[in-house]
């Protein structure tokens, strides 16, 4: 079984781990391999714990995406404060990152760029170097393994709370080794620690590691969901239903004017390894086409180690474009505090990928066109991977 690095942490105790007036950066998923929460663990053990931050969807992880914001709150069981970092404010106010020593970050990432916890981290991080804060960040496994990556890498152009680095959408790393890259890369620099995972591997997905699962956020509510979420995640700009609203999030997608036929057959010119698309129907019980019967596809991941989940969903996007470009829409801002840039765009990372695919651009040679980037980041990662 992998150890955690919190698991770590509470097992080395460092010289000031009852000394340090510590916050914490948490949610529901911040469990330990027993399942117990590692607020209360560090309380038990006698830490002292003045606040506790909470990235997007809230501690409870209840609140949908797209500006669905968390207020502030009480912890019942300590009465210490729970301060919002997906609110008006989207980093933690000087006045009281002042009043602590470190700040403990223990969040499950899901290895895909958009994913808005690496952001929160990175912005606690930039307060942190002003207030001479210490960030540690107790390190867990990337779900969907450290050795495949994919997709284009973010122009900065494009950046936006769903995107701070120029890294793939696909990533392959730990939360804890893409801090590294930020401090060392992309100008975040601050007093940063990662207590490493023990026994992980790159080759390792998240069942490999003999831990549980507990939901992240709302709507990655099993490691089959965060597998296919680098590329369905693309949904979110658009009037296809990415499966909100039903008991497969991401896994499923499609619209009231799709026949899953029809684009079977255009996909026909698209090699998909590693997935079964099986034909199906479902209607949302909220978000897009809720109410309405929506037709498409279940992601069925045949082969996690050939699949490409970014390429796989853009062929589906492309074949969408060609054979309904009349009914389908990218969706306007806002997204996400962004309110100028198409959502599209700032989920892709670059406005030339949708540009790519309106003009009929294959999907492979899409692929094709990313890669001197994708080869260049590479050449970034080795400098910060801690695991082999």
């Amino acid at each position: 079984m992998v150890k955690l690095g919190a698991e770590n942490l509470l097992r080395e105790k460092p010289h000031w781990f009852k000394k340090a007036k510590i916050g914490l950066l948490v949610n529901q998923a911040s469990i330990l391999g027993d399942y117990s929460h590692v607020k209360d663990v560090l309380l038990k053990e006698g830490a002292q714990i003045k606040v506790i931050f909470t990235p997007q969807h809230g501690f409870w992880g209840d609140k949908q995406a797209n500006m669905d914001e968390s207020p502030d709150d009480v912890d019942p069981s300590t009465e210490v404060p729970i301060i919002s970092l997906y609110s008006e404010r989207r980093e933690p106010p000087e006045e009281l990152m002042e009043k602590i020593d470190i700040l403990l970050v223990d969040l499950q990432d899901v290895g895909t760029r958009v994913y808005t916890f690496a952001s929160t981290v990175a912005l606690c991080m930039k307060v942190a170097s002003k207030t001479s804060t210490r960030i540690v960040v107790l390190d867990r496994p990337n779900p969907i393994g450290g050795e495949a990556v994919e997709g284009n890498v973010l122009n900065l152009e494009f950046e936006s709370f769903v995107g701070l680095f120029p890294v793939p959408m696909r990533h392959g790393l730990t939360l804890g080794e893409l801090m590294l890259m930020a401090r060392r890369e992309f100008g975040y620099d601050c007093d940063l620690e990662v207590i490493p995972l023990k026994g992980w591997r790159r080759e390792f997905l998240f069942p490999d590691c003999e831990l549980p699962w507990v939901l992240p956020s709302p709507n990655m509510p099993s490691f089959i969901t965060s597998l296919v979420y680098p590329g369905q995640v693309i949904w979110e700009g658009t009037n296809i239903s990415e499966g909100r609203g039903t008991t497969r999030p991401f896994e499923f997608m499609g619209a009231p004017f799709i026949n899953p036929g029809r684009l079977k057959e255009k996909l026909n010119e698209v090699n998909l390894p590693g997935v079964f698309l099986r034909v199906t129907a479902f209607r949302p019980t909220f978000d897009k086409w809720a109410g309405e019967l929506c037709r498409g596809f279940q992601l069925h991941v045949t082969d996690s180690k050939s699949f490409k989940p970014y390429f796989t969903s853009l062929a589906l996007l492309w074949a969408i474009l060609e054979v309904y470009g009349e009914i389908f829409e990218w969706l306007p801002p806002p997204y996400e505090y962004e309110y100028r840039k198409l959502p599209i765009d700032i989920i892709l990372g670059d406005d030339s990928v949708r540009l790519a695919l309106e003009s009929g651009t294959h999907p492979e040679d899409i692929e094709n066109d990313w890669q001197k980037q994708l080869d260049d980041y590479m050449d970034i990662r080795e400098n910060t991977m801690m695991y082999v």
